[in-house]
């Protein structure tokens, strides 16, 4: 058997920055187990499958080690290889997962994720946080993720968590966030306990990273920075119980897996 497979790089323009992610357009489901060993081979923070599904499709992303409920950049690459390689005639193509209904747009060169809002909640600050992330915290909120305020966009970027602490808090990852100097906030992401210690941009961690920071900024249209070594900006607004996060996505690799 072999499969066709398209790499891109997320969240951004140009080759080598983002968030890279590997796309698999499947005619029907492999097992689990293979698509997992699949995802270990490519060594990528995520490689997502998606199959037809009526007229939408449905997506699954995995990581190295593991498969999550929701992923951002995987769903924006997979959004451009559906729009380039196989040529979708639509504007919006929808996407069954896990999490519920995602859509993406197209809007000129820019694609936009449409996903649920989640408004994160007060867990207040402790040393096993400050311990594992190693600098001193403003706030400790909490949600599907850890969600931990600094203050300032140098202490996000000077941030060196312990991964081994890291992965034994109760989450199954920790964002870093601060008011930003050129975009309204920055933002990075650990993840240890699934096998990715820092994801270079991460869309789904912007479903509660919006509504805090339209929140505290007072206004509902938003840029962001996910301030890891590669990079990569993201547009962001909050409509009701739904955010929309756009970027740009770039095609930089194609190739065969050979399985026979």
């Amino acid at each position: 058997m072999q499969l066709e497979f398209h790499q891109v790089d997320a969240f951004s323009d140009r080759p080598f920055s983002g968030n890279p992610a590997m796309v698999y357009r499947l005619d029907a489901w492999l097992a689990e187990e293979l698509m997992q060993k699949i995802a270990a081979e490519h060594n990528l923070a995520e490689t997502a499958f998606v199959v037809r599904e009526g007229q939408g499709w449905h997506i699954r992303w995995f990581t190295p080690t593991t498969e999550v409920p929701l992923c951002g950049h995987a769903t924006l690459a997979s959004a451009c290889v559906l729009f380039e390689i196989y040529k979708e005639p639509a504007e919006r193509l929808d996407f069954i997962c896990k999490s519920g209904l995602l859509r993406v747009s197209r809007e000129g060169e820019r694609l936009w994720l449409d996903f649920p809002a989640i408004t994160p909640s007060e867990v207040g600050v402790t040393l096993d946080v400050e311990r594992a992330l190693g600098v001193e915290v403003v706030d400790v909120l909490g949600s599907n993720e850890l969600f931990v305020v600094l203050e300032s966009e140098q202490a996000v970027l000077d941030c060196q968590p312990d991964m081994v602490a890291l992965a034994k808090l109760p989450w199954p990852g920790a964002i870093v966030t601060a008011k930003g100097s050129k975009h309204d906030f920055v933002s990075r992401y650990f993840a240890p306990a699934i096998g990715i210690n820092e994801d270079p941009v991460t869309g789904s961690t912007h479903c509660s990273l919006i509504p805090y920071w339209s929140k505290r900024l007072g206004k509902t249209s938003l840029t962001a920075y996910q301030c890891s070594k590669r990079g990569g900006e993201l547009f962001c607004r909050l409509e009701g119980d739904r955010v929309k996060i756009g970027g740009n996505a770039t095609l930089v690799a194609s190739g065969t897996l050979m399985l026979t």
